[in-house]
């Protein structure tokens, strides 16, 4: 039960778990909702800014590509204009040459008219026949400039028309080569346009895609690192949700390499219903280097298994196109034994998830926490037992050979009396035997073989 204080009568009243839990999702989905409008403000703002460079782009290579279209075409009318200005050079001068060599024979021709005539006034009756063969001549003369003066209007003819056919196929050419030209333009113009109308439509839609992205992922608040925002989570509903449960960063680096955070739940007899090895992952969306999910679950199960963990849960926004991972919960089995990859708003739902199914097992841990205590009872006996025995054996064993030692040397001291026994008794029987030959000898003996003590003693003897 909690106790809530209204902040407009000051009436204090309490509110059960739920109530409470209701109360703090609508303070923070308030919040949520009003992140998300911020949000989508900005992302409305950057589209129009996307929008307005992509037209000021499309305006300027426009008027680029019609600039460079405009030259094009002004170069190729350039080249028509100086075309036709070539052609009607060339009429003019053949027309030139030609009235030039026209005048030429013309003059001859009123040259020799002159003459004839002058000769027809000049000459008597002797030089007439002279006169004849050299009208006749200057006739031949005048006939064959003739000739040639028709034959040069033809040339002149037939070049001009030439030229003219010439020009006309080039003034063609020049205009077929404007009109592709324009078409050109046209072409590009439109490619130019349906190619940025075409990235406008793809930016509208990948704003769409991040809008809805984020709206699904936007449980991270602004300034927050991935870290921070898990353990603000946590800690909101830590009270009500996991009031015996250790949610703390993993600093313990002494196998080299750590975890974000380990979370451990205990029940009230502080059996473990369930730990999870959490990693957390992110980075900036200009980062030049873009990494995988995959790259960090090896080093995941490594911590896992190093820190006594059941599960592993990598918490990411790496990846955020990869449709697999937007999906929600995903399980990596089969690469990983008890690992899950997730998004940052399906950090408390997993936390949740595994710690029901946990407690669906509970009391299987609590009956294999008890065997387990009675199984170290017993073991511990046993080893006590084990401990009695082998240091009562050691005793044993010291004690044994010890006595054994102590009997030896009994044994060697009675051998030793024995030959000290033996010994006297040797010595008793020698004593015995030296006693019998003291007993045994006698001065008769003494003096048997030896005449002189024989004497004295027999003269001791009479005196």
């Amino acid at each position: 039960m909690h106790d809530i204080t209204c902040p407009h009568c000051a009436t204090a009243f309490k509110i059960d778990e739920s109530g409470y839990a209701d109360i703090v999702k609508q303070v923070r989905d308030s919040e949520f909702d009003q992140q998300m409008r911020d949000r989508l403000e900005l992302a409305e703002q950057d589209k129009q800014s996307a929008i307005a460079l992509a037209k000021t782009q499309v305006t300027a290579e426009l008027h680029g590509a019609g600039a460079a279209k405009e030259v094009e075409i002004q170069r190729l009318k350039s080249q028509l204009d100086a075309a036709a200005l070539a052609q009607q050079h060339a009429v003019t001068a053949a027309l030139v040459e030609t009235e030039k060599e026209r005048d030429g024979l013309m003059h001859a021709l009123r040259q020799a008219n002159s003459d004839k005539q002058a000769a027809a006034h000049l000459a008597d009756a002797t030089l007439v026949h002279a006169l004849q063969q050299t009208t006749a001549a200057k006739d031949s003369e005048i006939q064959g400039l003739t000739a040639k003066l028709d034959a040069i209007a033809l040339r002149q003819q037939i070049s001009i028309t030439e030229a003219v056919g010439v020009v006309e196929k080039q003034r063609d050419a020049l205009k077929n080569n404007l009109d592709r030209s324009q078409l050109e333009k046209q072409l590009a113009e439109t490619a130019l346009k349906d190619k940025y109308e075409t990235q406008v439509k793809d930016r509208d839609a990948e704003i769409e895609r991040l809008r809805d992205m984020k709206a699904r992922l936007s449980t991270k608040m602004v300034g927050e690192t991935l870290e921070q925002h898990c353990e603000t989570e946590f800690n909101r509903i830590r009270a009500t949700a996991f009031p015996r449960a250790y949610f703390e960063k993993d600093n313990d680096a002494r196998s080299g390499s750590k975890g974000d955070y380990i979370f451990r739940d205990l029940d009230e007899a502080r059996t473990e219903i369930v730990s999870v090895m959490f990693e957390m992952k992110n980075e900036s969306d200009h980062t030049a280097t873009k990494t995988k999910n995959e790259d960090f679950l090896k080093e995941l199960d490594k911590d896992r298994t190093e820190k006594g963990c059941e599960y592993a849960v990598l918490v990411s926004l790496l990846e955020p196109e990869s449709e697999l991972y937007n999906t929600g919960i995903v399980d990596v089995f089969h690469r990983y034994p008890k690992m899950y990859v997730i998004r940052p708003q399906f950090f408390i739902p997993i936390i949740t998830l595994l710690r029901n199914a946990a407690m669906n097992s509970l009391q299987y841990k609590s009956e294999l926490a008890l065997v387990k205590a009675q199984n170290l009872d017993i073991t511990n006996f046993e080893t006590d037992l084990d401990s009695f025995k082998s240091a009562f054996a050691k005793n044993y064993d010291l004690a044994s050979k010890r006595f054994q030692t102590a009997i030896d040397e009994i044994d060697k001291s009675i051998d030793h009396l024995q030959k000290t026994k033996e010994a006297l008794l040797g010595t008793d029987r020698n004593l015995r035997l030296a006693n019998d030959k003291a007993q045994d000898v006698t001065i008769k003996k003494l003096t048997k073989n030896n005449p002189t003590m024989g004497a004295k003693f027999s003269a001791l003897k009479g005196e």
